[in-house]
């Protein structure tokens, strides 16, 4: 975006370099016109200037819920984060046709072991209605991580339907584009034979996106999948 030249003069110039017109020069008012051609060239910004990055980080997750003998679904997950500010949206995690709001607060602490902590409050409502409190905790040494994220549900429609939602990975990147590990999961969305789902997971990363598969069960009951997909821009 061009912007508004600082004075008069240089503006009548790039007026007459807009609609094409040619800016007359004489020997006589050589030093003059000279003057006029570099005033000109420092009122307009350089093309090749680079715009002003993006102060927000915005990520949107969609998983996959691959359920045997239940019904199967797709779990969206958006979140933007600028300096401490962090906003969330979800779809289908606490219920079907249930969403959440989130707003939280990042901080970051250590160098070697790095610790990323987001407490949050969040409010549910759809089929299921409530407010909750929550977390986001990622825990990073060299080439490994440990991934919490959590949330209680206060249902304010039936108190004993208070649930503690929960989703843990533990990671390790033998490679930047490739992640494998272990994975576990509470919830009440679609239920199994295990209070605590757990499994194994293999993520692959190129450039801002990111896929994930997890199996859920496997050697306890009929296995369940999670595919998801993120997107970073």
């Amino acid at each position: 975006m061009l912007a508004t030249l600082a004075s008069a003069q240089g503006l009548d110039v790039l007026t007459d370099c807009q609609r094409g017109a040619t800016i007359p020069f004489s020997v006589e008012n050589e030093g003059n016109s000279l003057a006029v051609a570099q005033e000109t060239t420092a009122s307009v910004p350089s093309v090749a200037s680079k715009a002003a990055p993006n102060p927000w980080a915005l990520v949107l997750t969609t998983s996959g819920y691959i359920v045997p003998g239940g019904q199967s679904y797709v779990s969206p997950d958006f979140t933007a984060d600028r300096n401490w500010l962090h906003l969330e949206a979800r779809y289908n995690y606490e219920a079907h046709r249930t969403g959440s709001l989130w707003v939280g607060y990042d901080f970051s602490t250590g160098k070697k072991l790095v610790l990323d902590l987001t407490p949050m409050a969040g409010a549910v409502f759809g089929n299921l209605n409530g407010v909750a409190p929550g977390y986001l905790l990622t825990l990073t040494y060299k080439k490994l991580q440990l991934y919490s994220s959590g949330e209680y549900v206060f249902d304010i429609q039936k108190r004993n339907d208070n649930f503690f939602y929960n989703w843990n990975q533990l990671t390790y990147s033998p490679l930047k584009w490739l992640q494998v590990g272990l994975v576990s999961q509470r919830t009440r969305v679609y239920h199994t034979g295990l209070d605590v789902q757990r499994g194994a997971l293999v993520g692959f990363t190129y450039k801002k996106l990111t896929f994930t598969t997890n199996v859920f069960n496997f050697g306890w009951t009929t296995p369940t999948e999670v595919l998801a997909l993120g997107l970073s821009f």
